[in-house]
């Protein structure tokens, strides 16, 4: 199966985030945290959203866990419910938890995840992003834009053994040939 294609929005624009900005936007976002929550265990949602919440529970020194929700395609290529898959880390029983993604839209993962860390006995759990997309209002955000997000770790991937770019923003590229 191959990966699915991301629509672009000619008016909203593209937004290639590079690594020194993507570690900015980290540290930022930490330092939100900071002000207002203090936060024993950080959970980052598998896959993509690791990435910003390890780099987080680094500079709050916080432990570092993660929770994989689904976000597949079903065949009919329609965006299937998401789904936790293998339930919530047992480390966060009895703990203050803040549970990272890199973006958020509708917030429907979000909430999932939540209410899986919850289920699972964390007395408070507080949700942040890098990137605010849409109208899910996260207790944190770096940064709000309606733009097509393009990650560092997104920008590629290894086909046939070389590094490509990603045909997950095939259009992307067409429309920002530069951007890549």
């Amino acid at each position: 199966m191959s990966p699915r294609k991301t629509a672009v929005d000619p008016a909203k624009g593209v937004l290639h985030v590079e690594w020194p900005l993507f570690g900015e936007l980290s540290r930022a976002l930490a330092l939100k945290v900071a002000r207002d929550f203090v936060p024993e265990v950080v959970v980052g949602v598998a896959t993509a959203g690791v990435v910003p919440a390890c780099v987080v529970a680094a500079i709050l020194d916080c432990e570092f866990h993660s929770i994989m929700v689904s976000r597949r395609f079903g065949a009919a290529r329609v965006r299937e419910t998401p789904a936790v898959l293998g339930g919530a880390p047992g480390q966060v029983r009895g703990k203050r938890v803040l549970l990272v993604d890199e973006t958020c839209d509708s917030g429907a993962t979000m909430r999932l995840a939540k209410a899986a860390l919850v289920n699972a006995g964390a007395t408070d759990v507080r949700t942040a992003v890098s990137f605010r997309c849409g109208s899910y209002e996260p207790d944190f955000y770096a940064l709000a834009t309606e733009s097509t997000i393009v990650l560092p770790w997104d920008r590629e991937i290894l086909l046939n053994g070389e590094l490509v770019p990603n045909p997950k923003y095939e259009a992307v590229y067409l429309d920002d040939p530069g951007g890549y």
